[in-house]
C-alpha cells in the first residue's frame, strides 16, 4: 500500500447531508451511524468511528465503510449491534481505523474478515464472506459492497453509486469526490442537458461517447428524483 493511497483515506470531503445524498440514505441514519445517539437512557456508540467525533464532515474512508452499511439497510431488522461488534473486532485486528477500505475482504483482507466475524458471532446471514463447498465466496452484501468500490493498492480509491456496469464514478481526487464520467462532471452534463444540449452534442464538446453521457444523465436524474 503506498502512503498516497492510504493518506487519501483521511480525507474530509462530504457534509453529513451529501454524503447520505450520494449513498441513497436518510441523513438521520447516516448521523447515527457516524455520532451515536442517545434514546431516553440508552447511549449508541458510534457504528462507523471508532469513537464519537465532533466532526460534520466525512471523510473518504467513512464514506466507504457507510456505502457497505447501506447494503444492510436495505434488508429488514439488521442487528445493528452484531454489526457493530464485528467493524470493532475486525478494526483491532487490522490496526486501522477503517478496515473495510483497507483491505479487499476476498483477498489481502480475507483472514482477517474470517477471523472477525467468528469472534463477533455475525450471524451468517450478515457475513461478508461465505465458505461454501471448501472454498470462499462473497456474501450478498459482500458482492454488493464489492461492485460499488474500486480498488487501487489494496485501498478503496473509487466508488460506483450505480453499480459497476456504470461509468459514474466517484473518486477523492477527481472533481474532489463529486460524481463523473472519465473526469467529466455528471452536475455539467446535467445542467447543460437542462440548457437544451443533446447526447451527441455533449458527447462531442466533452469527449465522451453517448453511451457514457446517457449513464451520467440517468445517475443525475435519479438524484434530483430522490431530492
Amino acid at each position: 500500500m503506498s502512503d498516497s493511497s492510504a493518506k487519501i483515506l483521511d480525507v474530509e470531503l462530504y457534509s453529513e447531508a451529501e454524503a447520505a445524498r450520494l449513498l441513497g440514505l436518510p441523513a438521520s441514519t447516516l448521523h447515527y451511524w457516524l455520532h451515536g445517539a442517545t434514546r431516553g437512557r440508552n447511549t449508541y456508540p458510534p457504528v462507523i468511528r471508532p469513537e464519537v467525533v465532533d466532526r460534520r464532515w466525512v471523510t473518504w474512508a467513512e464514506f466507504i465503510e457507510a456505502g457497505w452499511l447501506s447494503a444492510y439497510r436495505r434488508r429488514r431488522r439488521v442487528p445493528m449491534r452484531e454489526l457493530r461488534h464485528f467493524i470493532d473486532d475486525l478494526r483491532e485486528r487490522a490496526g486501522v481505523p477503517y478496515p473495510l477500505a483497507h483491505f479487499q475482504p476476498l483477498t489481502s483482507g480475507r483472514n482477517l474478515v474470517v477471523e472477525a466475524q467468528s469472534a463477533s458471532g455475525l450471524d451468517p446471514d450478515y457475513r461478508l464472506v461465505l465458505f461454501v463447498d471448501q472454498q470462499y465466496l462473497l456474501s450478498y452484501a459482500g458482492e454488493r459492497f464489492m461492485e460499488q468500490v474500486v480498488w487501487r493498492d489494496d485501498v478503496a480509491a473509487g466508488w460506483k453509486p450505480a453499480g459497476h456496469d456504470s461509468p459514474v464514478t466517484i473518486s477523492p481526487d477527481v472533481r474532489f469526490g463529486r460524481p463523473a464520467v472519465n473526469g467529466v462532471s455528471t452536475a455539467s452534463l446535467f445542467e447543460q442537458a437542462e440548457s437544451g444540449a443533446s447526447p451527441a452534442e455533449l458527447a462531442f464538446d466533452f469527449e465522451l461517447t453517448e453511451a457514457e453521457v446517457r449513464w451520467a444523465l440517468a445517475f443525475e436524474n435519479e438524484q434530483h428524483a430522490a431530492a
